[in-house]
């Protein structure tokens, strides 16, 4: 099992390198989701979010997450191909929490290389925990 910090990461590279690991076969836990960034200017970013959990309906969907886990898990998700058996394997074996849990205190934290917020040109960022609040939710 590994166990992955996203503080500080951003978290469209973050989820790419987690759905290459799953799909080969790795148990993944992601803590601290909601201090992952999300890169670009805060009013694009906020209008995007705005527009994706505002599409549909209610009876009908589709069905956007405000949790900043959920809202992890759910891009995470968009990178696997989640309709088939190998996709849902890969899925059950991914665990993504807002802060660190108690069981997962003493475990060995890694960071991702890749997905380091330094790779940023600019300081136009979110973290995910803003967006999330924005969107109504209380984590």
């Amino acid at each position: 099992m590994t166990v992955i910090d996203a503080e500080g990461l951003i978290m469209g590279r973050l989820a790419s390198v987690v759905a290459k690991k799953l799909l080969t076969g790795e148990e993944i836990d992601i803590v601290n989701a909601e201090k992952a960034v999300i890169s670009g200017s805060k009013a694009t970013t906020l209008q995007e979010y705005d527009e994706t959990l505002t599409r549909g309906s209610r009876e009908f969907g589709p069905h956007f997450p405000k949790r900043p886990d959920r809202i992890l898990k759910r891009t995470i998700r968009g990178m696997i191909p989640h309709k088939r058996m190998r996709g849902r394997d890969a899925m059950g074996r991914l665990k993504v929490y807002v802060g660190v849990p108690i069981e997962l205190r003493g475990a060995e934290i890694t960071k991702v290389a890749d997905a380091d917020m330094n790779r940023l040109s600019s300081n136009k960022y979110l973290t995910l925990g803003e967006v999330s609040t924005k969107l109504g939710s209380k984590f």
